[in-house]
């Protein structure tokens, strides 16, 4: 049962930090449109934004939780495992992130958002980082 949960909690993390990864890349062409001014673009970005975030990364994330929930009640010994307190915190600052994208979202739809399309290049960098010390402390097991 472990490695069915398992195959099916990574499946859900590779959708989850691909929408991740996408929805700040198209806040950064949401914003180059809003400073050209182009209305037709900002329109098509405000969809594909949403279906993004509501249809793929949200339940994405439930899924991430929910079977990684499950792996740990599998194998409750990782509790006690420091690089899993590490892991699990980066999780939680991935959930940060993730209603992050939601504000920008929503600000960039009401035209309220004036982060430039340079910060949200920088934005889109952070779960990057944390992709790359989840893997690290899951493989390797450092503590």
């Amino acid at each position: 049962m472990y490695l069915w949960v398992k195959a099916f909690h990574l499946m859900a993390i590779v959708t989850w930090f691909a929408a991740m990864f996408y929805l700040p890349r198209l806040f950064v062409y949401h914003a180059m449109a809003r400073d050209k001014g182009d209305t037709q673009a900002i329109d098509y970005f405000k969809v594909m934004e949403r279906k993004l975030y509501r249809g793929i990364m949200t339940p994405s994330m439930i899924a991430v939780i929910l079977l990684g929930a499950w792996l740990l009640w599998l194998v409750p010994a990782y509790l006690s495992a420091g690089w899993m307190h590490i892991k699990l915190l980066l999780v939680v600052l991935l959930v940060i992130y993730h209603h992050l994208c939601l504000i920008y979202m929503k600000r960039l739809t009401s035209a309220t958002c004036h982060k430039s399309e340079k910060f949200f290049r920088f934005f889109n960098e952070a779960p990057v980082l944390a992709l790359i010390a989840i893997i690290i402390l899951a493989i390797v097991k450092p503590f």
